[in-house]
């Protein structure tokens, strides 16, 4: 194939590619399935590798770019990016249309009210179709230029559907599911968690290295034309539908009305409707529709007359601090914790809320004793929002962070350039705990019944040191019987489980090994690229960093892990148990049976947890998510189903019981027949 050939080629398949990607993000149609997309992308990389002269800006392909920014630039807005006022109650609401109906000397007013969104707001600016700058608001007049993190936005299209010179305002937020799986990895990785999703999506932005905002998953909507010299509309709905034929994803929910009393109702519609979401909100907008009104209304320094935010209230209660304990996790990160008394929050009866880190423990001043109001970060986290210091009486308690490790005894410091302070013994008991349980945890090895009672007993009991001896278990099942609880069903269980895990692919070991910024994903990639944990082991930086989402950090972590003669040690006597220390694939029946298939659980199955069907699922190549949608293909419903349900039958989407689900995995011999 020639150069020219492959260019019409080239160009045909990033046709296709974007099409579909508008189908899915925008639409929320998606017409292929995933493995056929990512089949599409393969044979684009592979022709742009061969042939890179045909490589343009615009392609799918350079989503992640490969440098580092040494900073961000400025850029300056064309038209300001106003912050909004907001509106805490109905009375807002209502001296808000009153002061616009004053303003626009009598002319009727028409509202669209859309869902605010919690996330960053952003600008884009697409020249001919081609996006070619991005940046944050800053202080409405200047932003900062974050265009090569937004690039790696899957739902923020590099060319719109027509070439035209436009600017355009958005959201940029993380999903709920992807937030909490991105704290459960920086925990398992020993790296500090984000209070909330904005956070997350903010501080992703806010990279230097664009391959760390490439793989959070990280959404857009837009909900504002800033600017353009070519496109006129009436009305601001009108602006939103065209710039959703442009290729922009738009809010789904959007309400269009003259009557005050439907904009209420349908705000306080929303404000347990939004639990059922995707994503976090934290209120509505109001806008006028009319873009003449609107210029006649005009803005303040600070915010336009025409729009106004309507901000749920926070769901805050306020209790008592019973003490401040420190816990110390598995690479030695000390982290407060504050021992409430027991108080309803959120539908959950809430007693501990962690304060991250001695920093935040300072700035907040919480003290033994303090009466403080607690609130969900993101309506997930417990965190202690405020100390209420009007009822102090003088004998609260100031808490400082120990000199030394509560579980050892050795002397703590804090790393330049973190904010945690941590242990550095590697015996340290509370950190061979965390060890442990990482090790035998779902994600990682998979060891069932080995858990945190478990392992504290085998810990407690001197019949484990580390993760190397849970394969010598098998030949202490007499002692294993003495244990508290431990008859003879639950200890040939563990056994079984322990010898299972030794056929665990090579990444799992990888993650389980517990090194620093490895995760999940991370041992993923390194898996597949490197093949074997001794070539892994073995690799320089410069070869590492080669791997794509390979950084600096992980590099310079799975070096000092591979120096350790503890580690050394430990991967002999896990080599000499048997373990898998090589990529190859297991031969599994189920592994394609649900490829390219989107599941949503809802209500409670009658022999298997959701966590379990969930990894039934995605053994056999499907994919779970949160929420109902037109890209869902089936529901998996078991008993007090909710809200789910009745959205899939509204969309025509098949149901299907457990039993249902087992009959399709039915081909693969190792299907288990059910949960404990």
């Amino acid at each position: 194939m020639e150069s020219k050939e492959a260019q019409k080629l080239a160009e045909k398949l990033r046709q296709e590619i974007n099409e579909h990607n508008y189908r899915y993000h925008v639409l929320d149609d998606p017409q292929i399935s995933d493995a056929e997309f990512d089949d599409l992308m393969r044979r684009l990389r592979q022709l742009e590798e061969k042939f890179p002269e045909i490589v343009t800006p615009d392609s799918p392909t350079q989503r992640v770019g490969g440098q580092v920014k040494a900073g961000f630039d400025t850029v300056v807005h064309r038209v300001l990016m106003l912050s909004l006022d907001n509106a805490e109650n109905i009375a807002d609401l209502r001296d808000f249309t009153r002061r616009a109906k004053n303003l626009a000397a009598g002319a009727e007013l028409e509202f669209v009210i859309e869902l605010k969104v919690d996330g960053l707001a952003v600008s884009l600016q697409y020249e001919r179709g081609l996006l070619v700058r991005g940046a944050t608001r800053g202080d409405g007049n200047v932003g900062e230029d974050i265009t090569h993190n937004l690039r790696t936005v899957k739902s923020i299209p590099l060319r719109l559907r027509r070439p035209v010179t436009v600017e355009v305002r958005g959201e940029v937020y993380m999903p709920r599911e992807a937030f909490l799986k991105l704290n459960e990895e920086r925990k398992r990785t020993g790296q500090p968690l984000f209070a909330n999703p904005r956070n997350a999506a903010a501080g992703s932005l806010r990279q230097l290295d664009p391959r760390v905002a490439a793989e959070r998953r990280l959404e857009m909507i837009t909900y504002a034309l800033g600017y353009s010299p070519e496109l006129v509309f009436a009305t601001h709905y009108e602006a939103l539908l065209a710039l959703k034929d442009l290729g922009l994803r738009i809010n789904p929910y959007l309400k269009i009305t003259k009557s005050l009393d439907e904009v209420i109702a349908y705000c306080e519609s929303w404000r347990e409707r939004r639990y059922d979401l995707p994503f976090d909100i934290d209120g509505l907008v109001i806008k006028i529709n009319s873009l003449e009104l609107q210029e006649r209304l005009g803005t303040t320094a600070k915010s336009p007359r025409w729009a106004i935010a309507y901000k749920f209230p926070a769901e805050q209660a306020e209790t008592r601090v019973l003490g401040i304990t420190v816990q110390v996790g598995r690479i030695g990160t000390l982290t407060p914790i504050a021992e409430l008394e027991p108080v309803r929050l959120a539908g959950t009866v809430v007693k501990r809320a962690s304060l991250h880190n001695e920093d935040i423990l300072l700035a907040k001043d919480v003290r033994v004793g303090d009466h403080v109001i607690v609130q969900k970060a993101g309506d997930i986290i417990p965190e202690v929002v405020e100390v209420v210091k009007s009822k102090r009486t003088g004998n609260e308690e100031k808490f400082s962070m120990p000199e030394s490790c509560p579980a050892c005894g050795s002397t703590v410091r804090r790393l330049a350039g973190e904010v945690a302070l941590r242990c550095f013994n590697p015996s340290c008991p509370a950190q061979v705990l965390e060890r442990i349980i990482h090790f035998a945890s779902r994600d990682a090895m998979d060891i069932e019944g080995l858990g945190e009672a478990t392992a504290r007993q085998l810990l407690e009991a001197g019949l484990i040191r580390d993760a190397a001896d849970i394969y010598s278990l098998a030949g202490r099942r007499d002692e294993l019987l003495q244990l508290e609880r431990q008859g003879e069903k639950s200890v040939d269980n563990l056994i079984l489980a322990i010898e299972k895990s030794k056929q665990q692919p090579l990444w799992r070991l990888l993650y389980a090994l517990g090194i620093r910024y490895v995760g999940a994903r991370t041992a993923k990639i390194l898996a597949g690229h490197f093949g074997s944990l001794d070539r892994i082991l073995a690799a320089d930086s410069a070869e590492l960093e080669e791997v794509p989402e390979i950084g600096p950090k992980i590099a310079e972590s799975i070096a000092e892990f591979a120096a350790l003669e503890e580690s050394r040690d430990l991967l002999a006597r896990l080599r000499s148990a048997g373990l898998n220390f090589t990529a190859a694939e297991k031969a599994d029946g189920r592994e394609q049976l649900l490829r390219g298939k989107t599941f949503v659980l809802t209500g409670t199955l009658p022999n298997y947890t959701r966590e379990e069907a969930t990894r039934l699922i995605e053994e056999a190549g499907g994919k779970v998510t949160g929420s109902v949608s037109k890209k869902t293909d089936f529901v998996l419903a078991g008993e007090k189903a909710g809200s789910k349900l009745e959205k899939a039958r509204n969309l025509g989407i098949p149901v299907l019981s457990e039993a249902d689900l087992l009959k399709m995995l039915s081909a693969a011999d190792n299907t288990p027949s059910g949960g404990e």
